[in-house]
């Protein structure tokens, strides 16, 4: 990245269109890093949560560990995480065809790989 560049050949228009460039990928990138650190705020917040609530006797085989919903048999059936080992109700697990197994959504979203704008 710090490296510089000769732009003394290009054209006023050209150089112009450069700059552009290399603003538009610095705002990208502060973006990208802004969304990342979002996201590792969440899940380590989730993570604390879970932790808390994994401590109360037998807490999480009766309600989610993400949302705090009851299990139900038919109705809310538990899950647990191939990542974390939680129990999860559906509306928070996601099928991993890939693992074959269910994810919660914060391992799911820890999995995400980066996306490229």
């Amino acid at each position: 990245m710090g490296r510089k560049l000769d732009l003394s050949g290009l054209s006023d228009n050209e150089a112009e269109h450069v700059l552009q460039v290399v603003q538009r990928d610095m705002r990208l990138r502060k973006k990208e890093e802004e969304r990342l650190s979002e996201l590792k705020q969440e899940l380590d917040e989730e993570g604390s949560r879970c932790l808390l609530l994994s401590r109360q006797s037998c807490f999480n085989q009766r309600c989610c560990i993400r949302c705090c919903s009851p299990f139900t048999f038919l109705l809310n059936p538990k899950r647990q995480c191939h990542d974390c080992h939680y129990n999860v109700c559906k509306a928070c697990r996601v099928f991993n065809k890939r693992d074959k197994a269910w994810l919660c959504s914060a391992c799911q979203k820890s999995r995400k790989p980066v996306e490229v704008q």
